[in-house]
């Protein structure tokens, strides 16, 4: 497998997971957010990704995340599921599940918390990618791992035979750039902005997509890329602005929360939008009264409510 095996491209969200505010799942709240999100036109989705709180929720509940998404969206746009674990075990028993149930790939950090060495991430991700069906999407995600993956350890990761993406968060744009001008044959790289940066970027084959915001913003953040494949270099500018200004209002240059976790941030926009945001749960705790009003000002300020 390489990039060609698959076609995953665009705005790809990393969606919430509703939670009632007991804490437990809600699937009709999901159900409607997926169909909500397809019909805005996202590229594909992520579930069960770090705004979808995987981090809370048992590997019973990440399998009928699955199931319901997968028996609801399967063959409409890619569905990509996070599988992120501490042990490579763990990984391919969540991998098998989104095989079984329509996923068309995953996205896997290195293991959290533990803080691996590079020879460690590579057999960790090489152990996954002998023992699963589905094409991977590596996840370079510091503020979550405390690792910056390395461009050589990058390189090393797209040479594994099922890995076909890289989605690399990093805060650091020289780390970011050399990714991806130096794997793009390889990989497709996701972790572009909506901004002229991205524009460029993307016109330049530098790069294939975004994943993350949550989708909050609705057609608008697909269609920056649908501009610009279009041609329309400025369209899409002028509409990508609406996004960079969630990111500036709500999230840190670091990619995390600036009045709550990115998670509560998320849920709270779709909520006072009249969507099933519903609530994070535990430890996460859902915005106070101030940074919902937030919320709802930067909402009302870009035209959403």
């Amino acid at each position: 497998m390489d990039r060609n095996s698959i076609d995953w491209k665009g705005y790809i969200p990393a969606i919430t997971t509703p939670f009632h505010r007991d804490g437990s799942f809600d699937p009709k709240g999901l159900g409607t957010l997926l169909d909500w999100l397809a019909s805005e036109g996202m590229h594909g989705l992520v579930l069960a990704g770090t705004t979808g709180e995987w981090f809370s929720m048992s590997p019973v509940e990440r399998k009928e995340l699955f199931q319901a998404a997968g028996t609801q969206l399967k063959g409409r746009l890619p569905l990509i599921a996070g599988c992120n674990a501490f042990t490579p075990s763990e990984v391919l028993d969540l991998a098998d599940a989104a095989a079984e149930h329509g996923f068309d790939g995953l996205l896997i950090t290195p293991p959290p918390y533990i803080v691996p060495r590079e020879d460690e991430i590579f057999a960790f991700y090489k152990t996954i990618s002998d023992g699963v069906r589905l094409p991977i999407c590596v996840y370079n995600w510091p503020p979550g791992t405390n690792v910056d993956m390395s461009y050589e350890l990058l390189e090393r990761l797209a040479s594994l035979e099922k890995v076909v993406a890289i989605k690399n968060s990093t805060s650091r744009l020289d780390k970011f750039v050399a990714s991806a001008m130096g794997l793009r044959e390889q990989v497709r790289v996701f972790g572009l902005t909506l901004d002229a940066f991205g524009a460029v970027m993307s016109n330049a084959n530098l790069g294939d997509g975004t994943m993350g915001a949550a989708g909050v913003l609705g057609r608008n953040q697909p269609g920056f890329y649908d501009r610009l494949w279009a041609g329309d270099v400025e369209g899409a500018i002028t509409i990508g602005r609406l996004d960079r200004v969630l990111m500036r209002d709500w999230i840190s240059p670091e990619l995390t929360g600036k009045f709550g976790s990115a998670q509560a941030i998320f849920k709270a926009a779709l909520n006072v939008q009249g969507l099933p945001g519903g609530f994070p749960r535990a430890p996460l705790l859902p915005l106070d009264e101030s940074g919902v009003a937030a919320v709802r000002a930067t909402l009302s300020n870009l035209g959403r409510i």
